[in-house]
């Protein structure tokens, strides 16, 4: 300091200096304003960060505690015992719901220990534990992370948090959700017990394999419930939800063991657990069970069975109808826990897919059909699409020009694909493909109870199902009916409603169909003259068939096999340029405009087994929701009389002699009474076999994917196989069924008739053809028979003899009676005149002979009259035999 007297006054000077005094009260300003806006701010950084919390809260979904709880649960399928056959699942909804008295307390206590063990002790937000958590981000520069995430925390991210996994790296998104769900774990702790927290994240948990909660995983790792895993396997299953890839026991069982490890030590040290438990937990070699188990779920989990499909959409159907919504119906199906409560019976099925599956039932030949699409791109990136019958075109073409995409072996398909590839692709280019090969011919079959319409069994195919929802041949593949169709567009009619009966008598002869087209019989022996209904149904005779329905009426046919529940039978249908309809003639024989279903056609023919009472097919009793409540009930009978009791009894008892002596002697066994039809087309394109006992209807069908015709002939024949298959399937399921016959219903009358003719016998003249047969009260005939005469007879032709014959003589004949006028136009003989046209004629109708003096003039007369003389002889034999027994019958009546 300068204390001269100059420094002095120089002080004072400067004190008193007024710019000196003004620089300093500015100093002092700006430092106060300086410590103003400081304090400013922080109390605005502290305002806004509150309101920020606050509009956080704010903006906090407003929940119920029926909210946080799992969403999406497996639907389960039982078989007829109540056991569980298969699931119905989606993404995101295999989980099965259990309690927490189901839940071993190993695993609530193993997934405490290593996801949150103050779990008991915190109000839902553990603070030691965020507190670690920041240390150890602080501590590793960020380079390492803990969760501090609590159980209660990661169950409201599980059902209320749902799209966090969008959140990506924006950390905005991920503090605003993170303190949300701070705030609504504390608020849920305040009223949820720490047990039902517990209880419903052990059911959200995803831990891998496509597997909700703990009771999925279970039975994914380890084939059971939850209730009955060991210490060793809880712990297994706790470990995997941090990170369900990392941690899976399938995929990194390295990965799980480390963890598996960790958490047993946390379980030991938390007091969960004994020494003597942790170590016989360790020793437990709990992934060579998982390994076992796996292999066996996905040889069985790769496809649901045939009937589960059809099962399926007949359930989504139902829904539908009962007011549920598609978008409804598809979460309830696959991801609403629902229990469905099924007809299939697993013994029946069993046996189905034996016989499907053995060769034994099958000829030799064994083909297989391609299926296959390709495409090309080429090296600029251009891409050129082959389809299936572009291939089919360049082998017709360039190849063999009866290439149908059937090869015996599956090498010699790979060879085609391959020369096909070879044959369009050029140097550079690269290729997709699409190949399939399905084994030839196919199968369907389909059985049901015909007194409930419980479906027991069915098989849509023959060889590997590829997956879920494939081509069901047995619900969803039309086919032509074939002969099975006699019964039902035919005989039904004529015996229903027009008054015929099973005696009633046609003539086997040429006809015709209106259009002027013959009806052919399947035999080539020519024609067996007069026959009635019951030995056309045992021999399966088409021109009886077609001149029943003709004298009942197409329409008549048509209205019965609508009554039915043939869906795709019309009376109208466009098809290109022309109109095709099922009220026609051809009907008879199956010759229908798009087909039938084999379950169509079982459910027909059972109602015939069920005395005329047709039941729609049921797959499932009982749908029940995830709560136990029912919501489709179907143990109501869909059912309506089709044909009268006597009818159905009739034409059963034709069709036992279908089995007995006709065309389907090959499905004969012993233990049962069984009647059936033989069905096949005129082509051999399909084959069937409907047929029943007292307690089943099964129905078989074999034929090609394509429409190739089926082999009809030697070692190959594959014509037998539908017969074969039944017989197989029908006899093994009777096996321990007690013997049962067909009951015979009231209105059932049995008498003696004249087998010729179906009516009365005539004494005396009708003994040789006497036998007994049913009628309805309605049919009985009361006409004498006018097929045997008694009169002058011409042995030349075994006809009346006219009145100039020369050979008369007084005997016996048969005669052939007058058919209904309906049948006139179909029994014209078509003759071509000398313009080229035709015209039609009746065949002679009278049955006299035609002789008379003329008849000596034939050049070949004397030989004539050598072959009649003996034939005179023959029959002057036989007219002293009859009345020999005329005299005897007399004296017996006296």
């Amino acid at each position: 300091m300068n204390y001269t007297r100059r420094g002095v006054a120089n002080k004072q000077k400067a004190l008193n200096s007024k710019s000196g005094k003004l620089g300093k009260k500015l100093s002092l300003w700006v430092i106060k304003a300086m410590l103003i806006g400081i304090v400013g701010i922080g109390i605005i950084g502290v305002s806004a960060g509150l309101g920020a919390y606050k509009g956080i809260l704010a903006s906090t979904p407003q929940i119920d505690l029926d909210d946080v709880a799992p969403v999406g649960e497996v639907t389960f399928v039982y078989d007829v015992n109540g056991n569980k056959i298969d699931e119905l699942v989606a993404a995101n909804s295999n989980r099965i719901f259990v309690t927490m008295d189901q839940i071993p307390e190993d695993m609530a206590n193993a997934i405490v220990a290593i996801e949150d063990e103050r779990f008991y002790e915190h109000n839902g937000i553990d603070f030691k534990g965020l507190l670690r958590a920041g240390y150890q981000f602080l501590k590793t520069m960020g380079g390492e992370t803990q969760g501090a995430s609590t159980i209660t925390q990661q169950l409201l991210k599980n059902t209320i948090f749902t799209d966090w996994t969008s959140e990506g790296n924006n950390i905005i998104k991920k503090v605003k959700r993170k303190l949300q769900e701070q705030y609504l774990a504390i608020e849920l702790t305040k009223y949820m017990e720490k047990d039902e927290i517990l209880e419903r994240y052990m059911n959200t948990i995803n831990l891998g394999q496509n597997t909700l909660g703990v009771e999925a995983a279970a039975q994914r790792y380890f084939g059971k419930s939850v209730s009955d895993l060991t210490l060793s396997e809880c712990a297994t299953i706790a470990v995997i939800t941090q990170n369900p890839s990392k941690w899976n026991p399938i995929s990194h069982p390295d990965n799980n063991a480390e963890r598996r490890g960790r958490c047993l030590e946390n379980m030991l040290d938390q007091g969960f657990i004994t020494q003597a438990e942790y170590d016989e937990a360790m020793a437990d070699d709990v992934y060579s069970r998982i390994e076992r188990h796996n292999i066996v779920f996905l040889e069985s989990s790769s496809t649901s069975s045939y009937f589960v499909d059809a099962l399926t959409y007949d359930v989504k159907q139902d829904l539908l109808a009962a007011g549920y919504s598609e978008s409804n119906v598809e979460n309830l199906l696959y991801a609403g826990g629902l229990r469905i409560m099924s007809t299939y019976d697993p013994d029946i099925q069993a046996i189905v897919d034996s016989a499907v599956a053995n060769p034994e039932n099958y000829p030799e030949r064994t083909r297989w059909l391609l299926s296959y699409a390709l495409t090309i791109t080429g090296k600029d990136g251009t891409q050129t699409n082959y389809s299936q019958e572009m291939m089919v075109k360049y082998f017709k073409e360039n190849v063999d020009k009866n290439f149908d995409l059937l090869f015996d072996t599956q090498d010699d398909a790979l060879a085609a694909v391959e020369q096909y590839k070879a044959a369009l692709m050029v140097e550079g280019d690269d290729f997709t493909e699409s190949l399939n090969m399905t084994i030839q011919p196919q199968v369907s079959v389909y059985i049901m109870d015909q007194h409930t319409g419980y479906v027991a069994a069915m098989a849509g195919g023959r060889g590997a199902k590829e997956g879920r929802l494939t081509l069901n041949r047995a619900t969803d593949a039309y086919r032509q009916p074939g002969s099975t169709f006699k019964i039902l567009a035919a005989y039904v009619p004529a015996l229903d409603r027009a008054n015929q009966s099973l005696a009633t008598g046609y003539n086997d002869a040429p006809f015709y169909y209106n259009e002027g087209i013959p009806v052919n019989n399947w035999y080539d022996t020519g024609y067996k003259g007069l026959v009635n209904i019951r030995y056309a149904i045992e021999q399966s005779m088409n021109i009886i068939a077609v001149k029943t329905l003709t004298v009942v009426s197409p329409q008549q046919g048509y209205d019965y096999l609508k009554n039915f529940g043939f869906s795709k039978v019309t009376d109208s249908k466009v098809v290109g340029n022309q109109i095709y309809s099922d009220i026609q003639q051809a009907t008879a024989l199956g010759g229908i405009t798009t087909g039938v279903s084999n379950e169509e056609l079982t459910a027909a023919y059972a109602a015939i087994a069920n005395g005329g009472e047709y039941i729609k097919p049921k797959l499932y009793t009982k749908v029940l929701n995830s709560d136990g409540d029912v919501i489709l009930d179907n143990t109501e009978y869909d059912s309506r009389r089709v044909i009268q009791e006597t009818t159905s009894f009739l034409l059963t008892n034709a069709m036992e002699g279908v089995i007995k002596q006709g065309t389907g002697t090959r499905t004969r066994f012993d233990n049962m009474s069984i009647a059936g039809k033989t069905g096949t087309t005129s082509d051999n394109k399909d084959v069937w076999f409907a047929g029943y006992s007292p307690y089943y209807t099964c129905v078989t069908w074999v034929g090609y994917d394509n429409n190739e015709k089926m082999v009809d002939k030697g070692s190959g024949r594959e014509t037998n196989t539908a017969k074969d298959l039944w017989k197989d399937i029908m006899s093994q399921i009777h096996e321990n069924l007690d013997y049962a016959e067909f009951p015979i219903p009231e209105g059932i009358v049995e008498m003696t008739i004249c087998t010729r003719s179906g009516k009365l016998p005539q004494p005396g003249v009708c003994d040789a053809h006497l036998g007994t047969e049913y009628f309805t009260e309605n049919s009985v005939p009361t006409e004498m028979c006018d097929v045997h005469y008694v009169g002058a007879v011409c042995p030349y032709d075994h006809t009346i003899a006219s009145p100039t014959c020369p050979f008369q003589y007084q005997g016996s004949c048969e005669v052939i009676p007058i058919e209904p006028e309906a049948l006139h136009q179909g029994s014209t003989i078509p003759i071509e005149q000398p313009d080229g046209s035709i015209i039609y004629q009746l065949p002679k109708t009278t049955n006299n002979c035609q002789h008379d003096a003329t008849f000596f003039t034939d050049p070949n007369y004397e030989a004539i009259l050598q072959g009649q003389q003996w034939e005179m002889q023959q029959w002057a034999i036989q007219a002293q035999i009859q009345a020999q027994q005329q005299a005897m019958q007399q004296q017996i009546v006296q």
